[in-house]
């Protein structure tokens, strides 16, 4: 009979696994996390909308147990997150008393919002905005006491806008707290060596080789004031 195939002979399960997942546009994943007491549970949504912003990397897993095991303080304190995805570690600083702002572009603001919601008791000091460094910081306070961001150096072309976000953001006596992989392909250690510096007294608090992270601590310089020398 003309057209006529065959039956195709079944094919064997492990060519077509049973999850279903696999095949969607989009999936999510809720995972728990504990820190400081406290049990965060972080959905993240996998696909091609929201890319790099999905999912909980691991330098800011490494932020938050950095934050643990030097009992950081964020009582009081105002604080801003950058690039912050998920938002686990602007969630984690506002359970441990922070007034924190979390930010990022907004397609990932919706998935920051729900994990708030789900995290962040009702009367908690926390909010989520959107924001494009280099273009709208300027609408933001200049007076944040702790300025935090997890694996967000990884595109040259931003370091300059990144640069300059952390310059307005961050108090005259404010601290940056960023947690980066460092990888060599990306350029990651060019914004630590060549940038920060420009304009920020700037340390290694601690690395993690097992994940090759590294987390830095930076404050302004000093400005010294006029006629001051330094022998005086």
């Amino acid at each position: 009979m003309a057209g006529w195939r065959p039956d195709p002979e079944p094919e064997p399960e492990s060519v077509f696994p049973r999850e279903v997942r696999l095949f969607s546009d989009s999936y999510s994943e809720s995972s728990r996390f504990c820190f400081c007491g406290h049990e965060l549970s972080i959905t993240q949504n996998f696909g091609s909308r929201l890319g790099v912003a999905a999912r909980v990397w691991d330098a800011a897993l490494s932020l938050c147990h950095y934050f643990e095991s030097q009992n950081v303080d964020f009582r009081g304190k105002k604080v801003i997150e950058l690039g912050a995805g998920t938002g686990i570690v602007g969630i984690l600083a506002a359970l441990q008393g922070g007034d924190v702002t979390i930010t990022d572009l907004p397609l990932a603001l919706e998935q920051i919002q729900d994990n708030v919601h789900a995290n962040v008791p009702s009367g908690g000091r926390v909010k989520v905005c959107a924001l494009s460094w280099g273009i709208d910081q300027h609408g933001f306070p200049g007076n944040y006491d702790l300025v935090l961001g997890a694996d967000i150096v990884y595109l040259e072309a931003t370091f300059p806008l990144l640069l300059g976000t952390l310059q307005h953001l961050c108090g005259p006596r404010g601290t940056i707290y960023l947690a980066s992989k460092m990888r060599e392909e990306h350029g990651t250690e060019v914004f630590f060596q060549d940038f920060l510096p420009q304009h920020f007294q700037l340390e290694l608090a601690q690395r993690d080789e097992d994940v090759n992270v590294n987390i830095y601590r930076a404050r302004h310089r000093e400005v010294r004031p006029a006629g001051h020398h330094p022998f005086c």
